[in-house]
């Protein structure tokens, strides 16, 4: 499969691993309405070519992403304010929606699992769009900030979903509250990372992951996990999740990944997945009403 190119990213494939690299260096990768179609359009990518397994999201130079572009000024957060192509930019339908959310509802849908590999500055979006990921590695150069009080808005993303899921609501509120922003080893302290890296090593430790996951375990059972792990984070009883997970076992027992896995480990052996997400992943969501947009 030809690989896209994009306006404000970098998108390359290699070894079933995707790497998608915000690139606005210069604007330490500032996030724009042009950055979220961008990358909602990979992810796009990512869920519809089956050789990639997993995705790595990271910033080129020195930030991984410093929040919203400010370059309107005062008008940047002002619809209304904007001209007529930024409110046009901003709409579904007849509706005005968050870019970051319609970014981390996209996340929250992808079939492959993603990594966030942390390299710099992480503030607002820049740390919102993280949450919908699964795991995220940070630099010890890197820096995050929940901003949005101290810019006289609120937060977005849908983070007031994710983050107390992530870190508890306490810490959550505190890091809005305060709006201050804080240092990677707070981050890995609070549990908003995984691990913390020097900045030359941060890369290979989110491939060596990466490569763990996509070396050794099926894509069809990776994509199901995902959502059946991130969808369950909201339901309101845990038959919901006997039912998926019912579901789930019958269709991948009798599926050719399940004997496949099977007999790989009685031989000793890597194994080679038959079953392909493009093709082969199971509805187990009947009682699931699945969202009208992205």
């Amino acid at each position: 499969m030809a690989q896209p190119t994009f306006e404000t990213i970098l998108y390359d494939v290699a070894d079933g691993v995707a790497t998608i690299t915000l690139n606005r260096p210069d604007r330490m990768n500032a996030f724009t309405a042009q950055m979220m179609l961008d990358m909602i359009a990979a992810f796009d990518a990512t869920d519809a070519d089956d050789a990639v397994k997993v995705v790595i999201v990271t910033g080129a130079g020195r930030a991984f992403c410093a929040g919203a572009d400010l370059g309107s000024g005062g008008a940047t957060f002002d619809y209304a304010k904007r001209g007529e192509e930024a409110r046009e930019e901003a709409k579904v339908g007849d509706v005005y929606r968050d870019g970051g959310g319609r970014l981390t509802l996209r996340i929250f849908e992808s079939l492959k699992p993603v990594i966030a590999a942390v390299n710099g500055a992480a503030v607002g979006i820049g740390v919102t769009m993280q949450l919908a990921m699964d795991i995220r590695l940070a630099s010890t150069a890197a820096r995050f900030g929940f901003v949005f009080a101290r810019r006289g808005i609120t937060p977005e993303a849908a983070s007031s979903w994710f983050l107390p899921r992530l870190v508890g609501m306490q810490q959550a509120l505190e890091w809005c509250y305060t709006g201050r922003v804080f240092p990677a080893q707070e981050a890995l302290d609070g549990r908003l990372v995984r691990s913390l890296h020097e900045p030359d090593d941060l890369l290979p430790a989110a491939m060596a992951l990466a490569r763990e996951i996509a070396d050794n375990t099926a894509p069809v059972s990776l994509a199901l996990t995902r959502q059946m792990m991130w969808r369950m984070a909201g339901a309101d009883h845990p038959m919901d999740a006997h039912r998926a997970d019912s579901r789930a076992i019958m269709f991948r027992g009798a599926a050719g990944d399940a004997k496949e896995g099977v007999t790989a480990f009685l031989e000793k052996r890597q194994p080679s997945y038959p079953n392909k997400v493009s093709s082969d992943l199971p509805d187990i969501w009947p009682f699931w009403e699945q969202p009208e947009f992205r």
